[in-house]
């Protein structure tokens, strides 16, 4: 490494140590703000459709970053620590949500327990003439919760999520709880 990539890495580990909130909060907005572009990826460009417990697996995600980009913002305005902290344990909390939410359907796709009865059924309006509706049933595409559609390293994308989400919680319960260690001196 240069000089300079080692000046940049002291730099973050100096800023780490002043504000722990904010390093929690900037590596939840890279690491979830990269994990929900790669989900959207999937969906729109590979065209990997999501199925409802994918969907709502992006939920915690919604609140986290948001959560985690005042925080981030609430430290360049320079807020109380206390009300930093607070944040970043809410963002732990969100992530944590997100967590138990991937688990949960991990273990619908390795069939330790029973999904939602939405993941055997698609878009079909019963509304109209019975052709409607066995055309309807004849054309529906299904997405269901209980079957991986991608499998990396032997761990299906929820899996990968739910270790993530779990990290990311960590990180933010690490950045809650810790305690400044150097004075900020601007």
């Amino acid at each position: 490494m240069d000089r300079s990539a080692v000046s940049r890495l002291n730099g973050l580990r100096i800023a780490a140590r002043r504000s722990p909130p904010l390093a929690g909060a900037w590596v939840v907005l890279a690491v979830g703000g990269g994990a929900i572009a790669a989900a959207w990826a999937l969906e729109l460009i590979a065209g990997l459709a999501p199925c409802s417990l994918c969907l709502t697996q992006r939920i915690p995600y919604y609140v986290a970053l948001p959560l985690a980009a005042a925080v981030a913002a609430g430290g360049r305005l320079r807020l109380p620590s206390g009300l930093l902290r607070a944040g970043a344990a809410l963002v732990a909390l969100a992530m944590l949500a997100a967590a138990g939410i991937a688990a949960y359907h991990a273990g619908v796709e390795w069939r330790w327990w029973p999904g939602p009865a939405d993941c055997s059924g698609g878009d079909i309006k019963p509304f109209g003439s019975v052709e409607n509706l066995m055309a309807q049933m004849q054309t529906a595409k299904v997405v269901r919760c209980d079957e991986p559609a991608l499998v990396v390293f032997g761990l299906s994308l929820a899996g990968w999520n739910a270790l993530l989400s779990l990290a990311l919680a960590a990180v933010a319960a690490w950045g809650a709880a810790a305690r400044a260690s150097l004075k900020v001196s601007d």
